[in-house]
């Protein structure tokens, strides 16, 4: 049965069709005067026609963005007329009939085609206008086409796709829940779940080899550029009889597949991807997500500065970074990169000095150092002439902000490769670190993650000592995912939350589903979870997760489209056994 609106569609016209009557529907983009001769341009999904009347009443009363089916016939155009920035540049459709479907307003909030100029509250506010935007429109179907690739890919490794509650129980996860009242049950709450990790263990729990869906994740945390406030999209995996190697394999074909097709011919790193220990990381570039198009380092100088005099290098960790090449570059530039390192949190800037060709020091800090502590130094950071030293010396930010300056010296002296994507697995993270705020040992990643060494680590080792079989895959210094071994052990995760501050009955109570399933033979197991957002960030080359959504929230949390967060009615309360204090 033809379709009553269209015989074709817009960008699907081309020259053989010359002669023959079509039908188009679409929206109208444009509507211009030439001379008494009236030309509008209509746009569908497919691409755009120019169309063109006899009878220039046919367009009386039709609005830009107004709805409209025509018919017509194909003609070619005269060749001084063609247009190489459209497919269908060398034809027009010769208009016969006009129907508005639905009529827009004459005044626009905004321009459709430059819509990606606009303030984004106005843009969420009215997003369907935004997303007739072929850029902001491309974006959504390219988003499509990677999460079916995802899909082929899941199932070609002979994964089940599942789908697991959106209702849940709240779950100490590391982020705020986002809760639920229960009309049900008076004074219960449901939990919205930050990520499928109990129901996926479960099904390993229940024989299932393989899990996989495309799991909305919800988590009351702020907006940043690459994460949005509320909801996000992960690729979540599980496998059983697994090891994290298994789980590593899997995660490279993934992101390297995928990278590949969708990567418009950037360079992606070679399987096996590199792999660095969290303490690895952290010593050669400040950061557990490191960036490794940048190739730029840290050097350790602590033993250089154990004894110094130098009271800002004195008891704390300094970390040095050696560029060449930059001598040159004027007063000015050191200055704003100290204001840079104010900016961050160094409250002093960030020291520095220039290697002169005799091997001497200029700089500030040099009349501060012992002749022993230059000779250590042109040693431990293999120093050159023309080479310029920066020092970052904190008690306990250090390496956090050496990272900061590593980054913002790559970006400064466009050192970053951006025609790649540079990735890597981070592994071996620590299973806690100490809380001042909670004065006790906290998870430092996953709760659920199997520690190295089983239980004979946890009875003897420091907690800050042990190790998880965690890991991360990163990606141009972005966290793409997160995954681990989980704990399928009842003994060690009994001991493991212990340690944490949890009680058995804390364990019982709060995750009793998986307590309980573990005494009846839980096979090992491990996952982890690639960020779907996020990978369609990097292969988009966008500068925020939300260019990728077709409804994001805003940066503040709201929605500009539907006003939510909302009032609910008093009925509505009583009905929840809620009273607003």
């Amino acid at each position: 049965m033809q379709n009553k609106y269209r015989t074709h569609r817009c960008g699907e016209l081309n020259e053989k069709l010359v002669g023959e009557k079509v039908r188009v529907a679409g929206f109208v983009e444009n509507i211009r005067d030439h001379g008494g001769v009236i030309f509008v341009d209509i746009r569908d999904m497919s691409g755009v026609i120019q169309v063109v009347s006899n009878d220039d009443s046919i367009f009386d009363g039709i609005t830009r963005e107004s709805s409209i089916t025509l018919s017509g016939t194909i003609r070619k155009r005269n060749e001084e007329d063609y247009n190489n920035r459209i497919a269908t540049g060398t034809i027009e459709l010769l208009v016969d009939d006009l129907e508005v479907l639905g009529k827009a307003n004459n005044v626009l909030p905004f321009e459709v085609m430059t819509s990606r100029e606009v303030a984004e509250d106005v843009r969420l506010k009215y997003r369907y206008l935004d997303l007739r935007n072929p850029k902001v429109r491309d974006n959504i179907i390219f988003r499509s086409k990677v999460i079916d690739y995802l899909r082929k890919i899941m199932k070609e490794e002979n994964f089940l796709e599942f789908q697991t509650p959106i209702l849940t129980a709240s779950s100490p996860e590391g982020a705020r829940d986002f809760i639920v009242p229960s009309r049900k049950f008076h004074g219960k709450f449901y939990a919205l779940p930050q990520a499928p990790q109990q129901f996926k263990q479960l099904l390993m729990c229940s024989g299932f080899d393989n899990y996989f869906q495309i799991a909305p994740c919800f988590r009351d945390e702020d907006a940043r550029s690459d994460r949005v406030y509320g909801e996000f999209y992960q690729l979540d995996l599980e496998m059983s009889f697994a090891t994290e190697e298994d789980v590593l394999e899997v995660g490279e074909k993934i992101f390297y597949n995928t990278f590949k097709e969708f990567g418009k011919n950037k360079k992606v790193t070679d399987k096996p991807f590199p792999r660095l220990s969290y303490k690895e990381s952290m010593e050669r570039f400040g950061t557990d997500k490191p960036d490794l198009r940048n190739p730029l380092e840290l050097v350790d100088l602590c033993d250089v500065f154990e004894e110094t005099t130098f009271r800002p290098f004195k008891g704390v960790t300094v970390k040095g970074i050696v560029v060449s090449g930059i001598a040159d570059k004027s007063n000015s530039w050191f200055n704003d990169l100290g204001d840079y390192a104010k900016s961050i949190g160094m409250s002093a800037g960030i020291g520095y000095f220039k290697v002169n060709d005799d091997m001497s020091f200029v700089g500030p800090i040099d009349k501060f150092l012992s002749d022993e502590e230059r000779e250590d130094l042109i040693k431990v950071a293999k120093l050159k002439a023309g080479d310029v030293i920066f020092f970052i010396a904190d008690r306990s930010n250090a390496y956090k902000y050496a990272g900061l300056i590593r980054d913002e010296l790559g970006r400064r002296l466009d050192l970053i490769d951006k025609n790649c994507f540079s990735f890597c697995i981070v592994k071996d993270f620590p299973m806690f670190e100490w809380s001042e705020e909670d004065d006790g040992y906290i998870f430092t990643h996953n709760p659920f993650s199997m520690p190295q060494g089983g239980m004979d680590a946890l009875n003897t080792k420091k907690p800050e000592d042990v190790l998880a079989y965690q890991f991360d895959f990163v990606c141009n210094g972005v966290e793409m995912a997160s995954g681990a071994v989980r704990n399928h052990d009842l003994d060690i995760m009994r001991k493991a939350f212990e340690i944490a501050g949890y009680t058995e009955e804390d364990l019982q109570n709060r995750f009793k589903a998986l307590y309980e399933a573990f005494k009846y033979g839980a096979p090992p197991h491990a996952g982890m979870a690639p960020g779907v957002d996020r990978m369609l960030m990097l292969l988009l080359d966008e500068d925020t997760i939300r260019e990728t959504i077709a409804f994001p929230m805003t940066a503040g949390g709201s929605d500009a489209l539907m006003g939510a967060p909302g009032d609910v009615t008093e009925l509505q309360l009583r009905e929840a056994h809620i009273k607003i204090r």
